[in-house]
Parts: structure tokens; C-alpha cells; sequence
């Protein structure tokens, strides 16, 4: 399986805080069937000012780290991108990292505020596909805003925004509000992938099996399957080229 939304760089965000805990995910992610995993910490202005430099750096720290320990685990690295104004300049001055390609457009994981969906929301992301990027919107159906008025995700499906849902809701580990509003996009076809968004090893842990598994009982075998294994690799398969 290929994991696109993960917080494991050590010491980065609020994912893996050292290389010890950052490897010990990485061997929870192995276990559950995780060949392939790209690291997306937050870039949150004036919360986690990551830049493409920073990011890097610590991949390297952890690959450095998987080799050492032995361990099975192919990493790359893009980011998760806090919706702002802010991020308009970054990806001016080419300072954002994108996820993969899409239909020939450039792939943006875009994470809103938790508690709402912002009023013209948008019109940032026209702007983007006008320049060849499509937003990737992280854990939809964890958004307070949405899971109230499920409808709003409407403009942002209309312009061809993909939806990346949390494996572990489709579980239920983060509330009935959110399995509800994730189960009904699996039914009606809009969730482009799966993918852990680990952070932590008790609560929120690289895994996906699970979720496939809660996905594969209102999607059928093969297409859960393709949630968590041939779409991801179509997005982000440069990443490991």
C-alpha cells in the first residue's frame, strides 16, 4: 500500500517529535502492508514555518535513519499546505512542494481550518487550477463545517478538486460524525484516496489495512483497493521514479 498523507519526519511538526519515534512508526507502517510512504508535515504560517529546505533536511535525517535500522520503507516528501493567502506567494517564489501529478496538473495537499470551510474558499482554489495545480483537500470529512453541511464540499468537486479521506475514519477512530460523512463520499464515488495522516503511535498510527477494509464493504475488494494502492502511485510514482 502507498501512504500520501503522513507527519513521521522527526522533529518537523506535531508528527514523529525524534528519529526513535519517527522509526517506530515507520516499522508500524511496514507491518500493516505500507511499502510506500510520502511525508507531508504542515506548512502553517506563523505555526510551522516549513519551507522546502527544512523538509528536506529531514528527510534525510530519516532516511538516513530507515537504512540504519533495516528497515523496508520507501519515503518521500511534499507537504500539507494550511489554506492562506500566504501560500499564493509561496507558490509564486516555487517554495511549495506538491504531492504528484494529476491529469497533467501538479498536485496540492490543501488542509483548511478543522472548524470550517472559509467564506470564498473558492476562489483561492480557482486560482490555483488556473496555474496547473489541483488542491488535493486533506481529511474532508473531519472538517466541522463540512460534517454540518456536507453540501459545501459542492463548489470545490465542480472545479475537479480530489479528496483525500482518512483511513482511520472509514474505521470510525475519529468520531460517528466523520465515519458518517466519509462512508456517504465512498458511496457516492468521491474520495480519490485513503491515506493515514499518522502522527502518533497510539491514536494515530501509519496505517491503512483497516480502513481498506471498513472502505471495501461499500466500494467492493478492487476498488478499496485502488484507494490506497493504484491511485496513489498514478499521484505520486515520480516521488520513488
Amino acid at each position: 500500500m502507498i501512504d500520501l498523507h503522513s507527519h513521521l519526519l522527526p522533529g518537523i511538526d506535531d508528527g514523529a517529535p525524534d528519529l526513535e519515534t519517527a522509526l517506530r512508526l515507520a516499522r508500524i507502517a511496514v507491518d500493516d502492508g505500507i511499502t510506500h510512504l510520502v511525508c507531508t508535515p504542515h506548512i502553517h504560517h506563523g505555526r510551522y514555518d516549513n519551507d522546502r529546505a527544512s523538509i528536506h533536511q529531514a528527510h534525510q535525517r530519516f532516511v538516513q535513519g530507515l537504512a540504519q535500522a533495516g528497515i523496508n520503507l520507501r519515503v518521500s516528501w511534499a507537504a500539507e499546505i494550511r489554506f492562506g493567502m500566504e501560500l499564493m506567494g509561496n507558490l509564486t517564489d516555487g517554495g511549495l512542494p506538491f504531492l504528484g501529478r494529476w491529469e497533467d496538473k501538479k498536485v496540492l495537499l490543501l488542509e483548511f481550518p478543522h472548524s470550517e470551510i472559509p467564506f470564498g474558499a473558492e476562489r483561492l482554489t480557482t486560482w490555483l487550477l488556473q496555474r496547473n495545480v489541483v488542491p488535493m483537500i486533506a481529511h474532508p470529512e473531519r472538517n466541522k463545517g463540512l460534517m454540518r453541511t456536507p453540501a459545501k464540499l459542492k463548489p470545490f468537486l465542480k472545479q475537479g478538486c480530489l479528496l483525500q479521506v482518512t483511513a482511520g475514519s472509514v474505521a470510525g477512530h475519529f468520531g460517528e460524525n466523520a465515519r458518517a460523512l466519509a462512508h456517504s463520499l465512498l458511496e457516492e464515488g468521491l474520495v480519490t484516496i485513503l491515506a493515514s495522516d499518522a502522527h502518533n503511535e497510539q491514536h494515530r498510527p501509519p496505517v491503512l489495512a483497516e480502513g481498506m477494509q471498513h472502505a471495501a464493504r461499500i466500494v467492493g475488494d478492487r476498488q478499496a483497493e485502488r484507494l490506497v494502492k493504484d491511485i496513489p502511485w498514478q499521484i505520486a510514482q515520480a516521488h520513488f521514479a
